[in-house]
């Protein structure tokens, strides 16, 4: 795994398990110190399990004050530290450091304030994304982002990550939906970005904590922007017999101005998984499906849905079906939202691909993807975010059966440089993490990775937080060669796999 450039030794020397423990439950109750090798287990990798590895100490704060307390062991004793909220990860952002303390946020949970008429709500970083918008229903309000583990992921993991989901596209990532961060940088320094009122001054240093992957500064508040339940929703399902026209569709409707609440593609293994698992009533004979949301008032959603179904029937929908009650609405979302579980019944293991395209590449880069797959006899499944070109694909694999997943890591990174190629990006909202870590010498060039690294040092000048992760030291691009993207981007050879 690389290491930040600037990194001291004193970071990636292994500290003394003795001191380092007496050093930490010093500060914390003994059972909040986990140094049992089968109490670590479960911290050893994050929602992307295919890279793990053992932390040295896993450590339970229940409040700011018991986090503050271990980034001040830590700085002290030149140990690095990885945060970590819910573990529901898909880049390897929260995989431990083996030399280091893996500090699990879960029991910040709470909801600290609600306040309705500014519409928004002061939350602790291990609440659910889910569980904010559950509690402030009564209200009429709710929060947007809605992440496809929404039910079980931390809203201090969204902002690690910049999270989006299905609604991102009318409604925005993490980032546009964060009023005010409260923050601790290594040495337990306390800091808070944003503001209530509608812009701050100096740097956009909100934006910039947001998606920094832990890199940074470990978030210990999060004030949410709240909306207003909108009055009337309806989804409605486009089926097409190519993927190609399927993806035309997706840049028709953003081209007629049309944006949307949500809209998403699922193609054809996708489909018939999700039918099997859900039992949505999806057309399962449909080569590609796109599920479309409008919301408003009555009028609005019957004008724009109305819009949408003459571009897609325009662009050769097969079929083109409305929710008619709520429950179908919901049954609709479901078998998207339950889509990577189903999938995962067709192969013992998949691995999952966050990149971003431009919407009208849409088709022909899935074209593309399943040749090369067919060409590495790796099966593939997308499922995605159709309307901001933010694609997932499942490469199906066998971690038992020498080579599968080698070569599926080939695939998954062909697929990167791919995006990369046709002008976009090798990230959507999974992150880098250690996943897409040399990836990054296919997107950034030499300059640009160094003012990344200039901006990690100045909030962790001896590297200590989540060390290994997001950027690469510049020396391994140039190992690589400066990877082009015509060739892929390689897998990283250090990283602790199957």
């Amino acid at each position: 795994m690389g290491h930040i450039e600037s990194l001291p030794s004193s970071a990636t020397r292994k500290p003394d398990d003795a001191a380092l423990v007496a050093a930490l439950r010093n500060v914390l109750p003994h059972a909040a110190v986990l140094t049992e090798t089968e109490a670590r287990r479960p911290y050893e990798s994050d929602g992307l399990s295919a890279y793990r590895q053992q932390p040295q100490v896993v450590v339970l704060p229940a409040n700011e004050a018991e986090v503050q307390a271990v980034l001040q062991v830590c700085h002290r004793l030149g140990v690095a530290v990885v945060a970590r909220g819910h573990g529901t990860g898909l880049s390897g952002g929260a995989m431990p450091n083996e030399r280091g303390v893996l500090m699990s946020l879960a029991r910040l949970n709470r909801i600290l304030e609600i306040d309705a008429h500014a519409r928004t709500a002061r939350v602790q970083p291990g609440v659910r994304n889910l569980a904010i918008s559950e509690a402030v229903a009564p209200q009429g309000l709710y929060y947007a982002p809605d992440p496809s583990s929404q039910i079980a992921c931390s809203i201090g993991g969204n902002v690690a990550e910049n999270s989006g989901g299905v609604h991102c596209l009318k409604y925005g990532l993490t980032v546009h939906n964060l009023v005010k961060v409260r923050a601790l940088l290594i040495d337990g320094t306390v800091i808070e970005v944003g503001a209530d009122a509608p812009d701050a001054a100096g740097f956009d240093l909100l934006a910039l904590l947001t998606g920094s992957e832990g890199l940074l500064a470990v978030v210990t508040e999060v004030t949410v922007r709240l909306l207003p339940r909108p009055r009337t929703v309806q989804a409605l399902l486009a089926s097409f017999d190519d993927v190609e026209r399927a993806g035309q569709a997706v840049a028709n409707i953003i081209a007629a101005g049309i944006i949307p609440a949500g809209l998403e593609m699922m193609d054809g293994p996708a489909t018939r998984a999700a039918e099997a698992f859900v039992h949505a009533n999806y057309p399962v004979d449909a080569e590609a499906l796109l599920i479309c949301e409008s919301d408003g008032t009555a009028e609005e959603v019957a004008d724009e849905t109305a819009r949408m179904r003459a571009v897609l029937e325009a662009a050769g929908a097969t079929e083109v079906r409305f929710s008619r009650d709520e429950a179908e609405r919901l049954k609709f979302w479901a078998g998207r939202k339950a889509a990577f579980p189903a999938v995962g019944r067709l192969a013992p293991d998949y691995y999952c691909i966050d990149g971003t395209i431009p919407r009208r590449t849409l088709g022909s880069v899935l074209n593309w993807m399943y040749a090369r797959a067919e060409a590495l006899g790796v099966q593939v499944v997308n499922v995605f975010h159709a309307g901001d070109g933010n694609l997932h694909p499942l490469l199906l694999f066998d971690a038992a059966k020498a080579g599968d997943f080698a070569r599926t890591e080939v695939l998954a990174n062909e697929i990167l440089a791919k995006c990369v190629e046709v002008g976009g990006t090798i990230t959507g909202e999974h992150g880098v993490g250690v996943e897409k870590i040399d990836a990054m010498c296919v997107q950034f060039n030499a300059a640009e990775l160094g003012i990344f690294l200039g901006v990690k040092a100045a909030f962790d000048p001896d590297g200590l937080m989540n060390p290994g992760k997001a950027v690469p030291v510049l020396h391994r691009c140039a190992e690589l060669g400066r990877m082009h993207v015509h060739h892929g981007a390689l897998p990283h050879p250090d990283l602790p796999r199957f």
